[in-house]
């Protein structure tokens, strides 16, 4: 029967007892948070100060949701689905994460017993007489081994591998998120070029009647040769425009069919006629944010998950040069008969004890180095919070410059219309010269692309905030 050695029993109990004291607790880095964001408004941000305790408790345990739903665009909805299903990008993502599971799993498989086993057959005969008979030999063997996690350092190489596996999750919400943002954003953009070129269709009419108008003016003396010509070089202006606006806009359904997995030129029906939404009617920001909704941003997230990996990674370190006791067993026999070779079993039990300690300068250089790793660990989360948290107070602070000059632009565009109908009026009246009515044609031209620029900045940056937050707000 098999014994075990009290003394080795006894080391057993005590190294159980001192297990529990040797993973460090996570503690998170030191944070200064802003009680609200410095870009908004002194009404709103007091509005902000009282209720940020009301949601924070709420937001914290809040997913980045589908924000792009709260702009009521079926369109731009199938679209973004459609991207998250099919995004070469994003399955690439999908399967780091399915392999960082895996690797958890390797890890979690080094703290079970590990079983071995083999199966042998020898056969021999007398060098010295060629007649003697073969003499066959049969055996087997099975084995187990198992290594006790005296100081938690396999409990903390699972941990580690466990954290890297929800951060490398993070990295593919975090590419999620991104996507949807890229989808939105190229989508306006192409719905922003097809307008233009609309205008720029009835921009190319208005210079080619204008260039019949002076023709016929100029064949009846009634218009100088500098004035055909500058009418001729507005003309020419407006088909150049037209040609570039059609090269990008061929350029953006590139880019977006490329999204959802399709060649060039393969848009689904949802992109064919892409629209801008009411600008009047896109969703507001609830006022009282707190900087707790950033704990929904998955990079963020994957962040804190690494540094707590590195954390464990610390005492894997460290642990890795205690003394490692391991339990390894066999059963195992051997028979010139093959149907006899299990039947009288030898059994083994052995209890192994390694000090790795003794290479004192390693240990010391190790530990030391994973610490380190920790330590920009927890930099490189600091950094990522507050990047997070200047990406949202720049989106809010843009937002609202924004907003106040669309209703400038708005305004400039209505004056260069009556500008441009005045100075139309006064060249057929012969009270200007042509110039002044074409520089009002241009100026009205630029007041609608410098619009629907501005109104473009807006979208984008209603993105921006959505994505800074993690979701929608």
């Amino acid at each position: 029967m098999l014994k075990f050695n009290p003394t080795s029993l006894a080391t057993l109990c005590a190294a159980a007892v001192l297990a529990g004291c040797a993973n460090t607790t996570y503690q998170r880095p030191a944070l200064v948070m802003p009680e609200q964001w410095p870009s908004l408004p002194a009404a709103q941000a007091a509005q902000a100060t009282q209720a940020t305790q009301a949601n924070a408790a709420v937001i914290a345990h809040t997913n980045a949701d589908p924000w792009w739903h709260a702009l009521g665009d079926a369109q731009l909805t199938s679209l973004i689905e459609l991207a998250l299903a099919k995004n070469n990008n994003l399955a690439a993502a999908a399967y780091k994460v399915r392999t960082a599971q895996l690797q958890a799993g390797n890890a979690m498989g080094k703290r079970l017993p590990t079983l071995s086993g083999n199966l042998s057959e020898t056969a021999s005969r007398s060098l010295e007489d060629s007649n003697s008979p073969i003499k066959r030999s049969y055996g087997g063997n099975l084995g187990i081994s198992w290594e006790i996690d005296l100081w938690q350092k396999l409990s903390a190489q699972q941990r580690a591998a466990d954290w890297e596996a929800s951060a490398t999750e993070q990295d593919r919400q975090a590419a999620a998120l991104a996507l949807t943002s890229t989808v939105a954003k190229t989508y306006w953009q192409l719905a922003t070029v097809e307008q233009r070129l609309s205008l720029q269709q009835s921009s190319l009419q208005d210079a080619a009647k204008t260039l019949q108008l002076v023709q016929v003016q100029h064949k009846a003396g009634a218009a100088s040769g500098l004035e055909l010509a500058q009418a001729t070089q507005s003309h020419a202006n407006q088909l150049a425009a037209a040609t570039t606006l059609a090269q990008q806009r061929t350029e953006l359904r590139n880019a977006l069919a490329i999204l959802f997995d399709a060649p060039p030129g393969q848009l689904p029906d949802a992109a064919q006629h892409p629209q801008l939404p009411n600008m009047a009617a896109l969703p507001a920001i609830t006022a009282g944010l707190p900087a707790e909704i950033l704990s929904r941003r998955p990079d963020l997230r994957a962040a804190e998950l690494r540094l707590q990996a590195s954390l464990a990674q610390a005492d894997i370190a460290r642990t890795s040069f205690y003394p490692t006791l391991s339990l390894t067993g066999s059963l195992g026999s051997s028979s010139a008969v093959l149907s006899q070779a299990l039947s009288n079993p030898i059994g083994a039990l052995g209890l192994g004890l390694a000090l790795p300690f003794l290479n004192l300068g390693e240990m010391q250089r190790t530990t030391a180095i994973a610490r380190n790793n920790y330590e920009q660990a927890a930099i490189n989360f600091r950094q990522t919070l507050y990047q997070a948290l200047a990406e949202v107070d720049n989106a809010l602070s843009a937002r609202i410059q924004l907003q106040q000059q669309e209703a400038q632009l708005q305004e400039a565009l209505a004056q260069s219309q009556k500008v441009k109908t005045s100075s139309e009026a006064r060249y057929r009246a012969g009270a200007t010269p042509l110039k002044n009515w074409l520089d009002a044609q241009e100026s009205n031209r630029n007041a609608q692309r410098t619009l629907l620029d501005a109104q473009l900045a807006r979208l984008t940056n209603l993105v921006t905030l959505y994505q800074a937050l993690g979701g929608s707000a």
